[in-house]
């Protein structure tokens, strides 16, 4: 068969093995450090989890930090550190995975979808302006792919109505937003150590924050809302004493997966470098092709890249989304899409929202294909996808 034959038709893939979209990068450093902690006195709640939070403060610039199990478990904390409650709305994108809306259903109050920028993907500040209402609470704008939200204007908006703003930064550690780490500007910002993230502790989340009282409240709505602290007890029977003082959750990380974060972070830089030199190549290799568009970067952040997504001009190809797709995973690359609007979900179709509801969010989401793009790649491995890509595209151009 020609080299030039769709795999997907019979011909030779472009990589004999399957190429993820994304996966983690673990070394001996990593290993050793959790083995440290597992001969250690503490493998739940110890000493490891401190560290891994000064360590993101640090980082970050942000004056605390919280850890808890998942992002998820983050976003939560955070909807109820801020008083997010039944009767309130809470204003987020509809391009993000679903743990930005489900939040704020959580804390029993109501998502309300606002449209993105169509060259950012970013929430678009005046489609938030139209969304306001008297029972407005919060914001919740989301760094797709790494790229930073505009968030002057949102923290504009936010000051002028009282509202909260928590970053959902999943995507984005080590991205900047005008000179200023993200962490260290929202009233809260979440970011996410997913395998697939820019550092890894298996699952695990972590809240920044600057305000003490917001602070507090993640400390003891991650332990059971149970406080040790006598300076917030009603009362004080002795040492072993504590008060369970609202409804909390357990979210607490392990010193195991801190140990790895820890770890990880040290790395940090390097991991970032490297997706923003493969984003570069990717760029480079797409910028004239006339049947794709390349993410847009906004001059006002600069992004940590964890995804790379490439838009198909339809207009130009003979086959769909779901052809190119198909065909990229035959030639062992490993293809996603990030994401399927959340209001487009059916169980938000069941709590009545509906489709048209975010257009712009729609459309692109009906273009969009994710590249591999992570740490553990090789720039053999980048060329291997330039080269599917190229071959795919050409075989469907019209």
């Amino acid at each position: 068969m020609s080299g030039s034959t769709l795999a997907i038709h019979g011909g030779t893939p472009v990589r004999s093995h399957y190429l993820p979209y994304g996966r983690q990068f673990i070394d001996e450093a990593d290993i050793a450090s959790v083995v440290q902690v597992l001969q250690s006195d503490f493998i739940t709640t110890g000493p490891a989890i401190e560290q891994f939070e000064a360590e993101i403060a640090r980082i970050t610039g942000a004056k605390y930090a919280v850890a808890f199990t998942s992002g998820t478990a983050a976003l939560h904390g955070a909807c109820f550190a801020a008083g997010i409650g039944e009767g309130d709305e809470v204003i987020t994108t509809p391009m993000t995975f679903a743990a930005s809306a489900n939040c704020v259903l959580y804390q029993g109050a109501t998502p309300v979808f606002a449209d993105i920028d169509p060259q950012t993907y970013n929430l678009d500040p005046k489609r938030i302006r139209e969304k306001l209402t008297k029972h407005t609470k919060a914001i919740i704008p989301v760094h797709f792919t790494g790229q930073p939200a505009e968030l002057d204007e949102i923290h504009t908006i936010a000051r002028e109505n009282n509202l909260v703003v928590i970053e959902d930064a999943a995507h984005a550690l080590g991205a900047q937003y005008k000179n200023k780490s993200i962490g260290s500007i929202g009233d809260m910002t979440m970011f996410s150590f997913h395998p697939v993230k820019h550092i890894t502790t298996g699952e695990g989340g972590m809240i920044t924050t600057n305000n003490p009282l917001y602070y507090e409240k993640l400390l003891q709505f991650r332990s059971h809302g149970i406080t040790r602290n006598p300076d917030h007890m009603i009362q004080n029977h002795g040492p072993w004493y504590y008060e369970m003082q609202f409804l909390g959750y357990n979210y607490r990380l392990t010193d195991i997966q801190a140990a790895l974060g820890i770890s990880q972070l040290k790395k940090l830089e390097q991991f970032v470098d490297l997706r923003k030199k493969y984003a570069a190549m990717y760029n480079e290799a797409f910028r004239h092709t006339k049947t794709i568009q390349i993410p847009y970067q906004s001059s006002s952040g600069v992004s940590s890249w964890h995804l790379y997504i490439i838009a198909l001009n339809l207009e130009q190809l003979k086959g769909s989304r779901k052809n190119i797709f198909e065909a990229l995973l035959k030639e062992n690359i490993g293809v996603n899409v990030h994401y399927i609007p959340v209001h487009l979900l059916p169980y938000y179709q069941e709590l009545g929202y509906k489709q048209g509801l975010c257009p712009n969010a729609e459309q692109l989401y009906n273009r969009i294909i994710t590249l591999p793009l992570f740490q553990g790649m090789s720039e053999q491995d980048v060329h291997d996808v330039i080269r599917a890509v190229n071959k795919v595209l050409n075989h469907y151009s019209k």
